[in-house]
């Protein structure tokens, strides 16, 4: 679990550090166009750290950490984000100082998308394996009260 919610963290710190970035590089070059820089800190937000919340609230429902998938999840995910924010890095830095990108970066940023599509593959499938066992596509008794359970108990560690 600490490992998702150090994710979250460092995404959040690196969005907020990626607008601050983009509005900085902008009003010290006089840039008013568009560029990839605009939308960098709610890629990363959104992404990085919304994303990972999410997946730490469903590990403490599911308890994906002990699928096979997840490490493979975490890793491909987070190269994959890596990347594609990289290159988007990159694409409006260029852009604001007024350097033409070239088309190596594109497929960069295209291979970034496909990773983190892999990545999401990942999560999915174990995800899947994680959920209570049903019985012919309907959830079981047992795995009703057992997810209600896991819910109200989580619900209960946020009040306190």
């Amino acid at each position: 679990m600490r490992k998702i919610y150090v994710a979250a963290h460092v995404y959040m710190i690196l969005g907020l550090i990626s607008g601050l970035y983009y509005r900085e590089l902008t009003k010290a070059k006089d840039f008013t166009g568009d560029s990839q820089l605009g939308v960098v800190h709610t890629h990363i937000l959104a992404l990085g750290m919304l994303f990972f919340l999410i997946v730490l609230a469903l590990e403490k429902l599911f308890t994906l950490t002990s699928g096979k998938l997840f490490n493979g999840f975490f890793w491909v995910y987070n190269a994959g984000l890596a990347l594609t924010v990289g290159m988007m890095l990159t694409r409006g830095t260029m852009t604001v100082l007024g350097h033409q990108p070239g088309p190596a970066l594109d497929g960069i940023s295209g291979l970034g998308h496909i990773v983190i599509t892999l990545g999401l593959i990942f999560f999915f499938v174990n995800l899947g394996k994680c959920l209570p066992k049903t019985a012919a596509g309907k959830e079981s008794a047992a795995g009703k009260e057992t997810a209600a359970g896991q819910a109200e108990s989580a619900v209960d560690d946020v009040r306190g």
